[in-house]
């Protein structure tokens, strides 16, 4: 098969990849994904999802979105995480389905984990991350209320470095593509 028939055979691939660079580009810049990305890319992946397979195509594409939706929320809901980062990893799972979108969550994860990792070595801030980690983690498994947690959490953010989570999930999913013969 020529490139010209894996384009057009995977466009939406390539369509879902374009919008993850600009989305990690802007928030690399920015530290925020905006909506005007996130919300054409779910509406448009819902839309083309249901022109293509009808009621179930939606209910597909609606799957997706949701699985999407729960790989972050849970980070999103304790502060962990910004709200455009939640619904990118939506917009690939209205595009691309559930499955997919898993696996790339997975990689997305790993790429976070080791960037975050490099982030706070390279600032020397090793034994203050750490303990900062330790914190939060003994936070979730002792308070229950998930709004203490989020109150919490904004309070230790201006003492934190932030991690633009839009080129983790760029790079994990963009990688998770390729592994799977859906950009090659």
């Amino acid at each position: 098969m020529d490139w010209q028939q894996l384009f057009l055979q995977n466009w939406p691939v390539w369509l879902v990849s374009v919008v993850l660079i600009v989305a990690a580009y802007i928030d690399g810049k920015e530290l925020r994904v905006p909506n005007w990305i996130t919300f054409p890319m779910v509406l448009a992946g819902l839309a083309y999802n249901t022109w293509v397979g009808g009621f179930p195509g939606l209910g597909w594409a609606l799957v997706g979105m949701m699985v999407g939706l729960l790989t972050l929320l849970p980070l999103y809901s304790v502060g962990g995480m910004g709200a455009g980062d939640v619904k990118l990893m939506a917009g690939v799972g209205a595009w691309l389905g559930w499955q997919t979108t898993l696996y790339a969550f997975g990689v997305s994860a790993v790429v976070g984990a080791v960037m975050a990792v490099v982030m706070v070595w390279r600032k020397g801030a090793v034994e203050k991350h750490y303990g900062q980690m330790l914190a939060i983690l003994n936070e979730w498994l002792t308070v229950k209320d998930p709004r203490k947690l989020s109150a919490t959490a904004r309070e230790r953010k201006p003492r934190m470095m932030l991690l633009p989570y839009g080129i983790p999930i760029c790079i994990g999913s963009i990688a998770y593509f390729w592994y799977a013969g859906m950009v090659v």
